[in-house]
């Protein structure tokens, strides 16, 4: 990969303010450490991540002001703001770098629209697929209101049409670029979504989270209508008053849009002193929950969108070695192999089966992560991903 020797590039992204968007943020980084200046224009967050603006670690933050909506017509609302502030940064950054690449990380699949405007002055545009847009459409809103799906297809095809390359965050990601996106397949590059194995802390935690003698059982990620939290907490009833569990502590690390629901649920089901919900907690304190759990959980239910996608949480517990359960999905089992314990797809009474036959055998809870931490080591790692980054970038500027 030819250095970056000094050329700007803009970051775009929606979904997470950065660098809570530990992907973006590891792009970031890469491209900054091969020489490239970087600034990256997200929306605000909480606490130190609100500032309109930072250089942070010699990357430069611009920030807007963050809608999140729930139903569709918010989210046309949510989506319509969000881009006039994308575009409105990411002019300021143009007027300040002069970037040669525009990276766009979806979703929405609406960023192509600002790299159309600066097509003429030479911009080149990277779509970064994190999300399959149309699936994620269906796994929200059901099936119906077929305009505003159609929407969502057109928005797509567009991203991958104005594209002078992809990055795909895995396999079946790219081949839909080649098929729905009319890629070449030598202009889509698989980026995982890995752990960067330099960078992971471990520290104890508390008692009140973990009492001595006591199993955590640990969920980290977003929590929205596609993510399968209410099929955990069913699970998590079934092990507290089926199986009569009174040593387990399930912690769910994360927010998200479904999470005064997910309170509500937990309350109504007398599950409070079982469950802890944390909120969105900055990445070193998802660590320390990592560090000192004896499983991790991955719900997301069979769709055709989950199908699909590489659950970063995955392959987060496979770092730290912590044996996982996930229903049957195609990615899912792709990435984890035999680090795993895989129950029927969206039962949650075979999911609790399988955490507790974890949680009685530690044998097969060491095996299990030791498989995890293996795959990791040897392949796994954002070490060895970030090349690919680089290789897209150099395709980009070609």
């Amino acid at each position: 990969m030819t250095k970056g020797k000094g050329t700007a590039v803009c970051i775009v992204v929606e979904n997470l303010p950065v660098p809570l968007d530990r992907r973006v943020w590891k792009e970031a980084c890469a491209l900054r450490d091969a020489g490239f200046r970087v600034s990256v224009v997200c929306p605000k967050g909480t606490g130190p991540s609100g500032a309109s603006h930072e250089n942070l670690d010699g990357i430069d933050i611009y920030r807007h002001r963050r809608w999140e909506a729930s139903r569709i017509t918010g989210y046309l609302l949510e989506y319509t703001l969000a881009l006039a502030a994308e575009l409105y940064l990411t002019l300021k950054v143009f007027a300040r770098s002069r970037f040669r690449i525009l990276q766009a990380c979806n979703p929405p699949d609406t960023i192509f629209l600002i790299a159309l405007l600066l097509r003429p002055f030479g911009v080149r545009f990277i779509f970064d697929h994190h999300d399959l847009a149309p699936e994620l459409f269906d796994a929200k809103f059901g099936g119906g209101m077929g305009l505003f799906r159609g929407l969502t297809r057109l928005l797509e095809f567009c991203s991958f049409r104005v594209a002078k390359v992809c990055i795909a965050t895995n396999e079946s990601f790219k081949e839909i670029a080649v098929t729905r996106g009319r890629k070449r397949a030598e202009d889509v590059f698989v980026v995982r979504n890995c752990p960067d194995l330099s960078s992971l802390g471990r520290q104890p935690l508390p008692p009140e989270v973990k009492p001595v003698k006591s199993f955590l059982v640990v969920y980290v990620g977003f929590m929205g209508s596609q993510d399968g939290l209410p099929l955990l907490i069913e699970s998590i009833e079934y092990i507290v008053k089926h199986e009569n569990r009174q040593d387990t502590r399930f912690v769910l690390v994360g927010g998200g849009t479904e999470l005064p629901m997910l309170r509500a649920l937990v309350a109504g089901r007398g599950l409070d002193s079982f469950v802890i919900f944390t909120g969105q907690v900055p990445y070193e304190d998802v660590a320390t929950y990592l560090s000192d759990a004896d499983v991790g959980v991955s719900p997301d239910p069979k769709t055709p969108m989950n199908d699909k996608s590489t659950m970063i949480k995955i392959l987060e517990y496979m770092a730290y070695g912590l044996p996982v359960v996930l229903f049957d999905l195609k990615e899912g089992r792709r990435i984890a192999d035999a680090a795993a314990l895989y129950a029927l797809p969206n039962d949650p009474i075979d999911f609790a089966k399988k955490i507790t036959r974890l949680l009685d055998c530690e044998k097969l809870r060491h095996e299990l992560g030791a498989c995890g931490r293996r795959r990791v080591e040897d392949r796994l790692n954002w070490n060895v991903e970030k090349a690919t980054l680089l290789d897209a970038y150099e395709s980009a500027l070609e």
